[in-house]
């Protein structure tokens, strides 16, 4: 019965933890650390008193993260499993120790430390990158916060695919450079930039961390870095952008990949048989424009060569009226009296 309890006690706990409010008057500034492993999230409550219960969330929707009651003991989300530990240095601390770290838990977390007799305290830490800040869209999303869309983005490669394929997206290297990171994002329609994976060179070796929803990622030695999807989605369609980080600063490297129905037209095919339709169009109309004027000077030629054939009699005596007017006049005899002729 007891361990039915328990059971419902970690349950309802996790239930009542992201609509918790705390006092804002005991709500101490967000603190900012370094992403790392090993790093520790601090959380000790400056009051006196007995411990009740101890619990931390994240984000703006304070998605649970771990609990811990004096009694019942401790109790971990599923993706937390393995990696959270209390340290409990005092009655009231709160602080935990978070292993195996990657790019996912970049973030604010939340404590709340609920003590007796004077009741909850809280604190919050964000958790960053501080070798590479995340991108701008990356602290809206975390914040919660929402911005007009950006400007249009300048895609080096447009990638077509059509419903329930297999497709690869590929980010290759730059030549002559050193890669030390290297980030593949994505990003729909009308939403922020996500990471979806990271490969790097991390003590003399590879290291790949996966957050893809969809397909999955390989990196090589090179950190060319690649998305496997397996059955192309109408989701799966966006803005992918590789970020290399090198020793000679960093690159992007942004694609877009449009998904389309079985025999149905993507855009970029649209506006190509666009294009090939006026072309035709317009070689059509030139031709029309020759037929119309070879034909025109064949009439002409026609009716021509039917006056020359039908009138041959008055084509000749017009020819001859203009030699009588070319030749010149004679002169005329005079008459005289008495019937004799004389020429003056």
């Amino acid at each position: 019965m007891g361990a039915v309890n328990k059971d419902h006690w970690y349950f309802m706990v996790l239930l009542i933890l992201p609509i918790v409010k705390v006092r804002a008057q005991q709500k101490e500034p967000a603190v900012t650390l370094a992403l790392e492993e090993g790093m520790e999230l601090s959380c000790v409550c400056p009051w006196e008193g007995r411990l009740s219960m101890v619990s931390w969330t994240k984000g703006t929707d304070r998605d649970p993260i771990a609990v811990f009651h004096p009694d019942f003991g401790m109790s971990l989300s599923h993706q937390y499993r393995e990696r959270v530990e209390f340290l409990r240095r005092s009655e009231l601390d709160g602080t935990i120790a978070l292993r195996n770290v990657t790019h996912q838990d970049i973030g604010v977390y939340h404590c709340t430390v609920h003590a007796f007799p004077q009741g909850p305290w809280s604190s919050s830490l964000q958790v960053e990158d501080l070798d590479e800040p995340p991108a701008e869209d990356e602290d809206d999303e975390v914040l919660g916060l929402e911005y007009p869309s950006p400007e249009p983005i300048d895609t080096s490669l447009d990638l077509q695919a059509q419903l329930n394929e297999n497709l690869t997206v590929s980010c290759t290297g730059l030549p002559n450079v050193t890669v030390y990171q290297v980030i593949m994002e994505k990003r729909a329609v009308g939403r922020p930039w996500h990471i979806i994976a990271v490969c790097k060179i991390l003590d003399g070796g590879l290291l790949t961390e996966d957050y893809s929803d969809r397909g999955s990622i390989s990196c090589a030695h090179t950190l060319d870095i690649s998305l496997h999807l397996v059955d192309v989605q109408p989701q799966d369609s966006g803005f992918y952008r590789c970020t290399f980080h090198t020793d000679t600063g960093t690159h992007n490297t942004t694609m877009t990949l449009s998904v389309s129905e079985p025999g149905g037209i993507s855009l970029s095919m649209y506006m190509f048989y666009i294009y090939c339709g006026a072309g035709a169009a317009g070689l059509l109309l030139i031709i029309a424009v020759i037929i119309a004027v070879v034909r025109h000077r064949n009439r002409n030629k026609r009716i021509e060569y039917r006056v020359k054939k039908l009138y041959p009699a008055h084509r000749q005596r017009s020819k001859e009226a203009q030699a009588y007017e070319e030749v010149p006049s004679v002169r005329q005899p005079a008459v005289c009296a008495g019937a004799q002729v004389s020429y003056l």
